[in-house]
């Protein structure tokens, strides 16, 4: 198991304020300090903290591919960074953790956005020949969350981080299941952290406008990349939900972002499961942050998503879900795609 963070901040003005986690003899102690930012907000970011830097540099990520990353990494091994901070959203951050690995080297992340729990998770999600690949890499020495830049970020990528939350709680459902039916190991610390990060979310009748709403989110994204860590897989936080995420990127790319895909993946794997307390509950809180439910929502048919249901399984070989439990055929999968459209459609 991993250390947890020296530090998990969620507060506004923690970019403008970065310079105090910098001078932390324990983040670093010989000022070779390297940042890295995205395009987007590279320019205003820099203006932010260019007074704390001393000798800090600034580098620019081009994009969340796996080249980005192997670039910043070659270049944060040229000048023996001591520590590298990522400060932007999820491309950013996955960046920088996955170039931290290569230069063997800590990283420290302030997010800018709630998108999804790759804040603090092992895991770093980057576009690899025309797809994208999650590869592992050790979770962040600390964590800042700047709700100034939360609360200006696109609605629709915050609320998605609602989605991804949720979703932990089909996860965790699978996992209990592969125990079940194949003796697979749980990790009952994981699964609790888990289901605490979702479980403090999904009821919530406030939502992104407030301060005390963004930092549940936060804490409960951050919660959930941990469970992740102590798990030593991305299981406490993906399962079937994600496996038909991953199957909608690759059939569909560009079709809707991670955690709406999260949310619609886990309500329709509770559909599956004819638990009918939890589907109603879990549509309930997509509807009420205003996030996808049915294919529709997303531009994609009833078939199209059947599609993706049946390929779903062959994108996370081995990984034991309510999917790969029905193994349903091509036609039942249709049908119960129709089902759930006529169920929640409106």
């Amino acid at each position: 198991m991993l250390p947890a963070p020296l530090t998990m901040e969620v507060r506004r003005g923690a970019v403008a304020e970065l310079g105090a986690l910098l001078a932390d003899s324990r983040v670093a102690t010989s000022g070779r300090v390297a940042v890295a930012v995205g395009r987007g907000q590279g320019d205003h970011i820099e203006s932010l903290i260019a007074p704390q830097l001393g000798e800090a540099e600034v580098f620019r990520v081009a994009d969340g591919s796996v080249d980005a990353a192997v670039s910043l990494g070659a270049d944060l091994r040229k000048a023996a960074y001591e520590v590298v901070v990522g400060v932007g959203g999820g491309k950013t951050i996955d960046v920088t953790k996955y170039a931290a690995s290569l230069a063997g080297i800590p990283m420290v992340a302030v997010a800018t956005n709630l998108s999804h729990d790759g804040i603090c998770s092992p895991t770093a999600s980057l576009v690899y020949e025309g797809g994208k690949g999650s590869f592992g890499v050790p979770m962040p020495l600390a964590i800042l969350v700047d709700l100034d830049f939360v609360h200006n970020a696109p609605e629709s990528l915050v609320r998605a981080g609602v989605g991804d939350v949720v979703s932990n709680l089909s996860a965790i459902d699978d996992w209990q299941l592969g125990n079940v039916e194949r003796g697979e190991p749980i990790d009952g610390l994981a699964c609790s952290m888990s289901r605490t990060a979702a479980e403090a979310l999904i009821g919530r009748g406030d939502s992104i406008e407030s301060d005390a709403f963004l930092t549940v989110l936060a804490e409960s994204l951050i919660l959930s990349g941990m469970s992740m860590v102590i798990a030593g897989s991305s299981r406490p936080a993906s399962g079937g939900d994600h496996e038909i995420l991953h199957a909608v990127d690759q059939l569909f790319p560009g079709t809707s972002n991670h955690g709406e895909l999260a949310g619609i993946g886990a309500a329709f794997c509770f559909f599956l499961r004819e638990d009918e307390a939890r589907v109603t509950q879990v549509v309930d809180c997509l509807r009420r942050h205003k996030l996808p439910v049915v294919p529709a929502d997303i531009g994609l048919t009833g078939q199209q998503f059947a599609e993706a249901v049946a390929l779903a399984p062959a994108t996370r070989p081995g990984r034991y879900t309510i999917l790969e439990h029905l193994r349903m055929q091509d036609s039942e999968i249709h049908d119960r795609v129709g089902d759930y459209v006529r169920a929640f459609g409106s």
